[in-house]
Formats: structure tokens, sequence, C-alpha cells
């Protein structure tokens, strides 16, 4: 992409594919030639807008995306912003009952971490709430 140009924006909150996460930063992310502002799931199907934006209250609703993709999904990477935070002992359970294994860090540790194993060709997501 030429330098300057601007990026497409994330359309109506989803894009299909797999896609390393190019940048993060300022409340976005930056993949596949797009920009979205907000947090965002990397997930087997594509890359959603996600509503999220506080690691602190997150619920167990806030992943059936992830849970209605289990099949293609072994280990979920949670980006919970500048530092890692703890998680609801429910979203742990739900994805423990979905077969999803959770890793959470912060939210540059899980992109870094989610761009090598999607290099690897691994089973991962990665739910990343967005960083100032």
């Amino acid at each position: 992409m030429p330098r300057g140009e601007p990026l497409r924006v994330l359309h109506e909150g989803f894009v299909p594919g797999r896609f390393a996460i190019d940048a993060y930063g300022r409340g976005g992310f930056r993949f596949a030639d797009m920009s979205h502002r907000g947090s965002i799931l990397a997930l087997p199907s594509g890359v959603h807008a996600w509503p999220p934006e506080d690691g602190a209250l997150l619920a167990p609703a806030d992943f059936d995306a992830i849970v209605a993709e289990r099949a293609d999904i072994d280990v979920l990477l949670l980006g919970t912003g500048v530092d890692p935070r703890p998680v609801d002992d429910a979203v742990r359970w739900v994805l423990r009952e979905a077969g999803i294994s959770l890793d959470v860090m912060a939210t540059g540790a899980a992109a870094r971490t989610y761009n090598i194993m999607l290099g690897e060709n691994r089973r991962v997501a990665a739910a990343l709430l967005a960083v100032g």
C-alpha cells in the first residue's frame, strides 16, 4: 500500500479470513490493509468488532462468538489492555466447557503471540481489547 494512502475501515464490524495483526494502539488495530477503532475478535471465520472496552467487566456472554467457533479453536489469547487483568471464573468455565484453553496477557503480547501462532497454522483465536 502506498505511503499516505488511507486504510480501509472494517466494514459492518466484520472481515472474513485469517489475518495477522499489523499494529495496535491509539484505540484500535490494523490488519489486512484495514483499520478498526475499538476491540476485536480474531477468529477462524474472520476479524470481528468486539464491544467490550474494559477487561474487568468481561462476562461469559462476551465470548459467545468464540464458543460458537469452538470446533476450530484450541487456544484463545485474551488481551486485556495495557496490563494483564484477572478474568472472572465464570468466563474461564464457559471456555473450559467449550474445550478452549485460555491465556490472558496484555493486548500487545496477545497480538504478537497470535501472529506467531497464526504463522505456525495453529488453531488459535484472539480477543483483543483496544489500548490507547
